[in-house]
């Protein structure tokens, strides 16, 4: 099979611009790099953008657990989610000592299932985390309809949502708890970091105790310590990185639009659509195409999804998988869970494949792609 001598084109690229770069630089001879002056700038953008309280955290993983913190749940709560999310939203409630309970998705969305959802409330119920898998939201409207009749909180795993919108509004601008990301891999990036949307200044005052060892600080030496927080700050450098990010959302959102219509446009009456490749939904109001990932019809191809990445590496293309069925990992099986539970989200677990999609890319760039599944695809298909 063809290998290329084109340059290797990853899943993913970090968006840094000139400019952030030698903004990063000056804050670097500032002499103030931990939390600070920018932190406090970044925190103000994402407040306007979200015109509701929002605090900065070193990732958007402590995001989800100080939600659930600031909620009350803990030991003998439950709390639903989707079994197909990265590891960290599950393991963010037993971090807190409740109990991870799974709904299965929907196989067309990717995203947590309402129906089945509705099916795993229990009286032992408290929260409900919904993901949006690659950028696209779920219904929010029925969601919180649920989550009001069942007076369960709602911390939305938005991770990979920014640029997103439900009916008009954007992901974060209503609702309960929001968290997003912005490690690398993110539409915008601040390195490694995250933030939570929350509801109002008494909430925004405890996320920050959590943030910062649970400390609230008056004048110049008066310091006081009234819970268990951790050390999840974020710095300037990562803040400053942030803020040049943030600033061109817009563009970045577009252009990755444009790149997944591209997408649609190749892949369309392809060898890989005539063999049961599956596309994800064509969502261009609400999506911010954080990626585009293709489910490979591995019940008719001679090949696993594992040398199937190879032979895209072999052709300079790298892949990834979004993600393992959180079920079916060592921690959660111990918890109970084993294979069969949720057939949606291990034959999408199991089948996934993320392709290159980043704001560098040209439409170029995306035909390269799309041939080389397609050839991939008429070699080993049954």
């Amino acid at each position: 099979m063809s290998k290329t001598s084109l340059p290797f084109l990853p899943f993913v690229r970090p968006y840094v611009d000139e400019e952030t770069i030698t903004g990063v630089i000056n804050v670097l001879r500032s002499g103030w790099i931990t939390t600070g002056p920018q932190n406090a700038r970044f925190e103000a953008e994402l407040t306007k953008y979200c015109g509701r309280p929002v605090r900065t955290f070193n990732s958007g993983t402590c995001t989800i657990g100080i939600a659930l913190r600031i909620a009350g749940i803990g030991p003998g709560d439950e709390v639903i989610t989707t079994p197909l999310s990265w590891v960290s939203t599950s393991n963010m409630i037993c971090e807190v000592g409740a109990t991870p309970v799974f709904a299965d998705i929907n196989p067309v969305t990717r995203n947590l299932d309402l129906d089945k959802l509705e099916a795993a409330i229990t009286p032992q119920s408290r929260a409900i985390i919904p993901v949006y898998l690659a950028g696209i939201p779920m219904d929010l409207d029925r969601l919180y309809t649920i989550a009001h009749i069942h007076r369960l909180r709602v911390v939305e795993d938005a991770a990979q949502a920014l640029g997103s919108s439900w009916n008009g509004q954007r992901v974060g601008t209503r609702g309960d708890f929001v968290s997003f990301s912005f490690h690398a891999n993110k539409n915008i990036t601040s390195i490694e970091g995250g933030a939570l949307v929350v509801n109002d200044d008494n909430e925004a005052q405890l996320a920050q105790k959590y943030r910062l060892q649970g400390i609230t600080r008056t004048g110049f030496d008066g310091m006081e310590c009234d819970l268990l927080g951790g050390k999840y700050n974020l710095t300037d450098v990562a803040a400053r990185v942030g803020l040049g990010s943030l600033a061109r959302l817009d563009e970045i959102t577009a252009q990755r639009r444009t790149l997944a219509r591209a997408y649609f446009r190749h892949f369309r009456g392809s060898a890989a659509i005539a063999a049961g490749i599956e596309l994800p939904p064509a969502d261009f109001t609400n999506s911010n195409w954080h990626m585009f990932q293709i489910v490979l019809p591995l019940d008719r191809l001679r090949i696993e999804r594992a040398n199937f990445m190879a032979q895209m590496k072999a052709r300079g293309i790298g892949t990834g998988v979004h993600y393992p069925p959180i079920h079916l990992f060592k921690l959660y099986r111990e918890r109970g869970f084993g294979p069969g539970m949720f057939p949606h989200s291990e034959r999408i677990g199991r089948s996934i494949v993320t392709l290159p999609l980043f704001p560098q890319m040209t439409i170029d760039d995306v035909s390269r792609v799309v041939q080389a599944v397609n050839e991939i695809i008429n070699h080993y298909q049954q």
